[in-house]
């Protein structure tokens, strides 16, 4: 992980995001001296195969009905 402040990375972010990208480095621009961004490389979300546990979760029929004492909390 490298450190840089902000002018510099501004000055020079071209050669950051290719650091990133050959290196698989993290730079982390700071103002003033504190951490206000995080520079990575960026990866795609894994696509989500739907229908994946189909079959395999069971829910009660009585899974939507309230207990009968349920509504004097409320009241």
């Amino acid at each position: 992980m490298e450190y840089v402040n902000m002018h510099d990375a501004k000055t020079h972010l071209s050669k950051y995001i290719e650091q990133v990208l050959t290196l698989h480095q993290e730079i982390v621009i700071c103002r003033n001296g504190r951490p206000v961004a995080r520079l990575t490389e960026y990866t795609r979300p894994k696509k989500r195969k739907l229908g994946l546990l189909k079959g395999k979760i069971k829910i009660k029929d009585d899974f939507d009905e309230l207990p009968k004492d349920f509504m004097e909390y409320f009241q």
